[in-house]
């Protein structure tokens, strides 16, 4: 179980034992209507706040919640054995509900864009709290559940959006935390598409694409996993990179990942 289970964490360069990703790094998580990829947004979230060696030790995490409320997440990571309440009072949760910040409820002329920018400083005082603290760089992990809505809360505009990624990958390399984004990919139309998602994947380290069985529904596999890690980056561009594709099984309280044909 072991072994299937850290199938998606060597995929993405997680080293034995590690719960952060590296420095800098940027994954892309990718979902569907028929397939949600919530549940690896849950995964990454309990694995950057516990190192699997010592479940004492661990980095901190700046969770900017668009699509879900605190409650939800907590009631879901109880569920994978981490209390996100007490990691709150322990301030190694940062969570930041967009639903009660400025961005979503302003009006008139460059007011969104104001909003953006105060929701990106917050973002980043909560960063440099963290380092301030027994954090060091390399440690920390910025989340963002999901990106598709921020478009929404900016009343349709995608340039503040991508002003606000391209600030938050900022953000990531020069303090050399890790980002994480969910984006749900099914929801642009062939016109919009080239926009948000080609950046996206330009800027993104690790793309995971989460996809329902090309052969229809099965009753012990919900889905499948593609994972391309385009590998580190170097003065001569970047190593070559892997692709990885297995399937997965949500359960109750985690998930399994095991290659198609693993299981009997």
């Amino acid at each position: 179980m072991a072994e299937f289970s850290n199938l998606l964490d060597e995929a993405i360069g997680l080293g034995a034992g590690a719960g952060v990703l590296p420095p800098g790094r940027v994954v892309l998580v990718e979902d569907c209507v028929e397939t949600s990829g919530a549940f690896l947004l849950h995964h990454l979230l309990k694995r950057a706040l516990f190192s699997e060696a010592n479940v004492a030790c661990g980095g901190a995490v700046v969770f900017l919640a668009v699509a879900q409320t605190f409650f939800h997440y907590d009631r879901v990571l109880r569920k994978l054995g981490c209390n996100l309440v007490m990691q709150k009072k322990n301030n190694k949760l940062h969570l930041i509900d967009l639903l009660e910040f400025p961005v979503t409820g302003v009006t008139g002329e460059n007011a969104t864009d104001q909003g953006f920018v105060e929701l990106y400083s917050k973002i980043r005082r909560a960063v440099q709290a963290c380092c301030s603290k027994e954090y060091k760089t390399g440690s920390i992990t910025i989340m963002i559940d999901d990106i598709s809505l921020l478009e929404i809360a900016a009343h349709g505009s995608m340039d503040d959006v991508l002003d606000f990624l391209h600030y938050c990958v900022t953000l990531a390399s020069e303090m050399e935390c890790s980002l994480v984004i969910l984006n749900h990919e099914d929801i642009y139309s062939s016109e919009e598409a080239p926009g948000l998602l080609s950046h996206l994947r330009y800027l993104s380290d690790v793309e995971i694409k989460a996809a329902p069985l090309s052969t229809g529904l099965a009753a012990d596999v919900h889905g499948q996993l593609t994972i391309v890690n385009k590998g580190k980056s170097t003065g001569h561009g970047r190593s070559a990179q892997k692709v990885r594709n297995f399937h997965f099984k949500v359960k109750e309280n985690g998930v399994e990942f095991f290659y198609p044909g693993s299981r009997h």
